[in-house]
């Protein structure tokens, strides 16, 4: 069954730092995935407390495949470079700095671990996402 959530917009919840995802919160995942993919026209990523858990859940897109990664950690970044960001909760645009070379430790949904380097968009978009996990806003 779908479980299309609304978007979170309230700026008191979003700087909140997630908490870790135990496996009594894999359902969050599927929610994540449903929302995601009903707002795909205008968004490539997405962390839980965008629709209101807050814990370290993203998913995204990599090359146009879903990804998701539970407790994601950044472990290296490499050559910064200045751009501009849109959010789904919030409005407009901003500048933000991101870099173009990202290594991630992470979890998969069986809670494996897992260390993958990424590059591009795709790294811009989960730099995005790990943000929103740290309470960051753009």
């Amino acid at each position: 069954m779908l479980m299309i959530k609304p978007i979170q917009k309230d700026v008191f919840f979003l700087r909140k730092k997630a908490e870790p995802v135990t496996k009594k919160d894999i359902p969050i995942a599927d929610d994540l995935k449903d929302t995601l993919l009903a707002h795909a026209h205008e968004c490539v990523g997405m962390a839980a407390n965008m629709i209101g858990y807050n814990k370290q859940l993203i998913g995204f897109f990599h090359e146009g495949v879903y990804m998701e990664m539970f407790n994601p950690r950044l472990v290296s970044k490499a050559v910064p470079y200045e751009t501009e960001e849109g959010c789904l909760s919030l409005t407009g645009i901003r500048k933000t700095t991101r870099y173009r070379m990202i290594t991630v430790r992470y979890q998969t949904r069986n809670f494996e671990e897992k260390q993958q380097m990424f590059m591009g968009f795709s790294a811009q978009i989960i730099q995005h996402e790990l943000d929103h996990l740290s309470g960051i806003i753009i």
